[in-house]
């Protein structure tokens, strides 16, 4: 069972920066694909950015692509989304998750484990 933690999240003003992170409780995390999803009530959860295990294949939401950057740092079982320009309709609660296998995945069904979400708020 991997545990995932999400930090980083908060109240900015639009045009603000904010840099998500996700530790997780393993050090296979390094073998897992992982991806983050954001959700607002009443919505389903959607598909933000993805990475494969090695970091070297990513996708973005075409709603985030050139202002989101997926990243993360294996050696430290940690996951980021630096979120740049941020604008109002980026407010959500912001989940991180991972898969046991590899591979660019876009639907929340294709994930094993995940966080208990952050909270990010951008104001107008």
């Amino acid at each position: 069972q991997v545990q995932l933690v999400e930090s980083g999240g908060g109240l900015v003003q639009a045009g603000d920066s904010l840099r998500l992170s996700c530790a997780a409780s393993e050090r296979t995390f390094s073998n897992y694909a992982m991806g983050w999803f954001r959700q607002v009530p009443g919505k389903e959860r959607e598909f933000v950015a993805a990475s494969t295990w090695s970091g070297s294949i990513k996708s973005y939401a075409d709603s985030v692509k050139g202002r989101f950057t997926i990243f993360r740092d294996n050696a430290k079982n940690t996951a980021y989304l630096q979120m740049n320009s941020l604008k109002p309709e980026d407010t959500a609660v912001y989940y991180c998750a991972v898969r046991r296998s590899d591979g660019i995945i876009t639907t929340t069904r294709g994930y094993d484990y995940w966080g208990q979400g952050t909270q990010v708020t951008v104001s107008s």
